[in-house]
């Protein structure tokens, strides 16, 4: 019984460090996230360029894609209808 004893108060011990262990690990890791958070800021996104000309850009893009897209359904369907 002794040994039980023991071994069950060796567990507890152990258990107990690996716990303080890990909890101090993430109040450290905070702490790091936090200051380098204040001395080095992420970095705002710039503004778009002018709405009329990124518009006209992106527009014509998606709608060769929507149709490049459509184009490849449509002969993949073709092929695989057996």
């Amino acid at each position: 019984m002794p040994l039980l004893n023991e071994g069950l108060a060796l567990m507890g011990l152990g258990m107990g460090f690996v716990f303080v262990f890990l909890t101090v690990l993430v109040i450290a890791t905070t702490l790091m996230s936090r200051v380098l958070g204040r001395f080095f800021p992420e970095p705002e996104p710039s503004l778009p360029a002018v709405a009329g000309q990124s518009s006209d850009v992106s527009g014509k893009k998606d709608e060769a894609l929507i149709a490049a897209i459509s184009a490849a359904v449509h002969k993949y369907r073709q092929r695989h209808r057996r």
